[in-house]
């Protein structure tokens, strides 16, 4: 009897042990299932990018390596949370009170606080306190209603992005500013959109001398099913490009997305290069169609004198600001408008692919203000 008994625990036991590693298999997946998506990923990129010095390319690499499906992740008002937090505490105060002259000093250093800029924020307020004695507006409500008007309507322009060309010519969009900014990630995340809404895209590498912008690029393009084209390290960017516009023709691709190494503005010599990839890109088979200035909105006003400069080398048709969600000083973009005369037609508001939205200025204003 005792050693039937013995028998049947020896056997329990045997089997237990061979079904320990099935039980430890099962578990382990239910807990991973549990988990958010992005801290698996962050975790396979951890090790993924250990051998990356450069902290821009770990960052880029990191943002180049989420891909979700679906919608953007959250409403503009809900993006600019830091932006209206800041502004919209500030404003309590005038909304409640009567229109008076400490009232109007109130105004200005909020706006000025927001990155406005001083002399966006003069003409602004300038220009509201005529309104306001026309209307005879007496309430701090009124008052903020007027400026919103006013702020929606001074951002009221032409935002679109060109895809024209002419006939036997590929429409070349070309992305510059300096480094950092989050040039490569935002031509992935155009990239995506533009085949998501089923157009043929070529990324073309032209930034051909920081080792992971090459890497980065042909990523975004394998994740979007976009062409790609690269060339070798160090090789003249703007042969890339111009290699690319061919590539593109003969492929039959709607529009070439074209990167550039960041540069700084106050360097002749590297601006010079720069504009001669636009001359080449505008060779045929290529037209440039959008020369997009990207601009880093947590780097504020500092952003702005940088930005001049490209524009006087390469004639910049638009801006990319990205990181707005990350900014306490959404009012950059007035001074962008106003001091560079230029539109801005993308803002990121996240990290994941479908962030980089069309900018509205209803929905950017009414987000600042904060009040429902």
């Amino acid at each position: 009897m005792n050693t039937s008994l013995l028998i049947i625990v020896f056997v329990a036991v045997m089997l237990s042990l061979a079904l320990l590693p099935w039980v430890h298999r099962t578990w382990t997946n239910s807990q991973r299932s549990r988990r958010t998506p992005s801290i698996g990923t962050e975790l396979e990129e951890d090790r993924a990018f250990e051998h990356f010095d450069d902290r821009d390319d770990v960052h880029e690499m990191r943002e180049t390596s989420v891909h979700e499906e679906g919608v953007p992740s959250g409403s503009m008002r809900e993006r600019l949370s830091k932006a209206r937090g800041m502004i919209s505490a500030r404003l309590s105060g005038i909304r409640g009170g009567p229109v008076n002259s400490s009232m109007w000093e109130e105004l200005e250093e909020v706006l000025i606080l927001a990155d406005v800029g001083v002399d966006t924020t003069l003409d602004l307020v300038n220009r509201l306190q005529d309104r306001a004695e026309a209307e005879k507006l007496e309430k701090g409500t009124d008052l903020l209603e007027a400026l919103k008007a006013q702020m929606k309507n001074d951002l009221s322009r032409d935002r679109e992005l060109s895809l024209t060309a002419s006939k036997g010519t590929v429409p070349v969009w070309l992305f510059v500013g300096v480094n950092g900014v989050g040039k490569t990630t935002s031509i992935g995340k155009v990239a995506r959109r533009l085949t998501d809404d089923g157009l043929n895209v070529l990324l073309a590498a032209g930034d051909t001398f920081r080792a992971a912008a090459a890497e980065q690029l042909e990523k975004w393009a394998n994740n979007c099913g976009a062409d790609f084209v690269r060339g070798s390290e160090g090789a003249d960017p703007s042969s890339v490009i111009y290699d690319a516009a061919e590539a593109a023709l003969a492929r039959e691709v709607d529009v070439v997305l074209a990167d550039t190494a960041g540069r700084l503005h106050n360097k002749v010599n590297l601006m010079e290069e720069l504009a001669k990839v636009r001359r080449v890109a505008d060779r045929e088979p290529g037209q440039v169609s959008e020369v997009l200035l990207v601009i880093d909105a947590t780097t504020g006003q500092n952003g702005l004198s940088q930005a001049k400069e490209f524009t006087e080398a390469v004639g910049v048709t638009g801006v990319v600001l990205t990181k707005l969600d990350g900014s306490a000083k959404g009012g950059i973009v007035f001074a962008v408008e106003r001091e560079l005369d230029l539109p801005v037609k993308l803002v990121g508001l996240g990290e994941g692919d479908l962030d980089l939205v069309d900018f509205d200025p209803e929905s950017f204003v009414e987000a600042l203000f904060g009040d429902d």
